[in-house]
């Protein structure tokens, strides 16, 4: 029995890192939509019809090709990219309506997202079984018009077939999020959210569902409240407050700083060792997210495109004309609810807490959620006179590897030493010489399965390790 709930639990993580890694690269070309929306369209803050013109292109045509295009490449690179990309325009074209107005239907964000890992998946085969036999002096030959005949037969296919069908599914699923709307039981949701988040699903139910909802949603109203209920930045400022205040030991001390990281930088994964510290804390974060949505809904509050990261300057600035005060509002009780309850939990519990061990368990599931198996991680063996460059690498390559990365960086710079540090996502290492690649213990294996000849350092956690200070020191020697 419990093996076949670790398995659907693997199997669900899988799914959702996949969602999310094919939403997560594109996030500043959502931005970038919600902006132009916000300014130009004719209820924004600069009305400009020559420029309002790229709002329609950009949701049907721009946003579902980079999704699907970030599919492909996932699982068969640029080759996978471009397949997936020709392959959506078929179930794009096959589902928009040009009229009077320009060009309407239903965005196609589900539909890359089917469309676009089956069409590498299917090119990523071809090219298993073809290219090994390809006569040499033939290989470009073969490869262009290999890829262009399955982008072709793939685009019409989209166009018949999978394209009507992910319309109506889609429609199905906005529906159904509107009669949950209408019935005020959105808030509900959070019951679900919060947990789901300390076990790092966070992306997949905010990028890989709540993103492509909630923009279809956005186009037709202007602003949606589904980009709140993940990005809502409340929960975890309620959490690592109740620590300063009530707290006990490194928790305490440490608290400050991660409320920092956490609401301004946008950083959630931070707060997530001091509610696995005390897991009863998991009530507090789930009755601040319930009560935060609670009050968005009843204000009408709702952001124009994603906030990410989930920083409250973010929030802010994708925050629809008329909604700044339901929005702060919304995150302002959020963190006090989170707060009263988290701080009445605190203060009956007389543990102090491992702090270092629940950051340590973060990391194992970090890498469980990634589909991984957690091991521990060893230095390589190349000398540090080799390095030429520094990388910081996880699966997104943002987020704590980006700030892990601006610490060591600041050590390197005030030891005199002429560095670059850099994050990235593990995907995107190359079989480069001279890089000392850093990465989370789980993760290292992974790493050096994508460059083997760097020096490899594994830590327990990007945000706080001793062994930034040894990489100095050797990098001195």
């Amino acid at each position: 029995m419990n093996e076949n709930k670790n398995g659907l639990k693997v199997l669900v993580q899988k799914v959702g890192t996949a969602l999310s890694g094919m939403v997560m690269p594109n996030i500043g070309a959502f931005i970038a939509w919600g902006l132009i929306t916000a300014l130009f369209i004719p209820t924004g803050w600069a009305p400009n019809a020559q420029l309002a013109a790229l709002v329609s292109p950009m949701i049907f045509f721009l946003l579902p090709l980079l999704i699907s295009y970030s599919a492909g490449k996932n699982v068969h690179d640029e080759r996978g990219g471009v397949v997936a990309a020709i392959a959506t325009m078929g179930v794009i074209v096959g589902t928009v309506t040009i009229t009077e107005k320009g060009l309407g239907g239903t965005p196609m964000f589900l539909g890359a997202m089917v469309m676009g890992p089956i069409a590498a998946y299917l090119m990523k085969k071809f090219d298993k079984a073809v290219q090994p036999k390809i006569k040499t002096g033939l290989e470009m030959l073969v490869n262009n018009f290999s890829a262009g005949i399955l982008g072709f037969i793939l685009a019409i296919l989209g166009y018949f077939g999978i394209g009507p069908v992910v319309k109506v599914i889609t429609n199905a699923l906005s529906a159904g999020v509107d009669v949950i709307i209408n019935a005020h039981l959105l808030p509900l949701a959070n019951i679900f959210i919060e947990p789901a988040k300390i076990l790092f699903l966070n992306n997949a139910i905010n990028h890989g569902i709540l993103t492509p909802i909630a923009t279809e949603q956005a186009l037709n109203t202007g602003k949606s409240v589904l980009y709140l209920l993940e990005a809502n930045p409340g929960v975890g400022l309620g959490i690592l407050l109740a620590y300063i205040f009530f707290g006990k030991g490194s928790a305490k001390a440490s608290a400050p700083g991660a409320a920092i990281i956490h609401f301004i930088g946008g950083i959630h994964e931070i707060y997530f060792p001091y509610i696995l510290m005390k897991p009863s804390l998991i009530i507090a974060a789930m009755a601040g997210g319930v009560s935060g949505t609670a009050t968005f809904q009843l204000l009408d509050a709702g952001l124009r495109a994603p906030a990410s990261p989930g920083s409250i300057i973010a929030v802010l600035a994708q925050t629809a004309t008329g909604s700044y005060v339901a929005v702060v509002t919304g995150v302002v009780v959020s963190t006090l609810v989170t707060f009263v309850i988290a701080s009445i939990i605190l203060k009956r519990d007389k543990g102090e807490g491992d702090l270092e061990a629940a950051q340590s368990q973060v990391s194992s599931m970090k890498a469980e959620a990634k589909g991984q198996e957690v091991s521990v991680g060893t230095d390589g063996e190349t000398s540090y006179a080799d390095v030429k460059r520094i990388i910081f690498a996880c699966d997104a390559g943002m987020g704590s590897s980006a700030m892990g990365a601006s610490i060591l960086r600041n050590k390197v710079k005030k030891a005199g030493l002429d560095y670059e540090v850099t994050n990235v996502a593990i995907r995107n290492l190359t079989e480069e010489s001279g890089l000392l690649i850093v990465t989370q213990n789980e993760l290292t294996p992974r790493a050096k399965q994508m460059n083997g000849k760097a020096l490899h350092i594994s830590v327990d956690n990007f945000l706080n390790s001793p062994k930034y200070d040894e990489i100095v020191k050797n990098l001195q020697k």
